[in-house]
């Protein structure tokens, strides 16, 4: 049998990267694999080098290689969303993951203590029961608040989506936000990503927000909607795994 690795899977957001500085204290050796998207806020690839710093090692970058970014995978799929999930998480992140783990890899994810993060660690583990799954955050008690006090400690920027009023560090725009006030916020700082997001979406009938409990195009939000409280949903392999694709994907690679 292989070696046993240890891979630390990095979001560049700051609860992985808290999370891979405690498993490299334990394990100095583990590998820290990031899937790139090339759709995600330029300011990230800064704070994975800030990263790279404080940990003392490099991150393996991992890709498919059949699909250039986020935006490639919605036009060639001919869908932004699908019910329970994203093509571009099963195709940019879930892929690359399934390719470069090995079965008897120790994997480590950031998540975190919050309860939200505690009940998705729960779903991945009865879901992928076969994965060695371990949440040191979860372990510790470290909350997301914890994790940027980490990083404050260490002198360490977390992204700049952050401070512009999102929770996390995902692709900008992240086509599983249902929430009007993140699109909002998108329309504010992003807006050439909106516009883009807008277009696609008519063009592919993708209404991707609701209001009023009335599912709408995002070009209909109105234009003084607030922006505050832009709930941006956790990014990760559990958004793929209730997709067809990925069950006949499963069922193939069982062949």
């Amino acid at each position: 049998m292989a070696e046993q690795r240890v891979v630390c899977w990095f979001s560049a957001g700051a609860a992985s990267a808290v999370a891979t500085g405690l498993t490299l204290r334990e394990h100095p050796d583990a590998i820290i694999a990031y899937c790139e998207t090339n759709a995600e806020h330029e300011d990230n690839a800064r704070f994975m080098r800030d990263c790279e710093a404080w940990w003392g090692k490099s991150v393996t970058v991992l890709s498919t290689g059949e699909y250039a970014d986020t935006w490639d995978v919605w036009t060639r799929r001919k869908a932004m969303s699908f019910p329970h999930g994203a093509p571009c998480t099963l195709e940019l992140k879930l892929k690359p993951r399934l390719a470069f783990q090995r079965p008897n890899d120790i994997q480590v994810f950031g998540y975190t203590a919050d309860g939200p993060d505690v009940r998705r660690a729960a779903s991945f583990r009865e879901r992928f029961f076969e994965v060695d799954m371990r949440a040191p955050l979860i372990e510790a008690g470290i909350t997301k608040a914890g994790c940027l006090a980490v990083l404050e400690r260490r002198g360490i920027a977390p992204p700049v989506t952050y401070a512009l009023g999102l929770p996390n560090a995902n692709c900008i725009p992240c086509p599983k936000a249902t929430s009007p006030n993140y699109w909002s916020l998108i329309r504010k700082e992003w807006p050439a990503e909106f516009e883009r997001a807008a277009a696609l979406s008519r063009k592919l009938g993708a209404r991707m927000t609701r209001i009023n409990n009335v599912r709408i195009f995002i070009d209909e939000i109105p234009a003084d909607w607030p922006v505050t409280d832009a709930i941006a949903p956790a990014c990760d392999f559990m958004c793929a795994i209730a997709s067809d694709d990925f069950l006949n994907m499963e069922a193939q690679d069982d062949q």
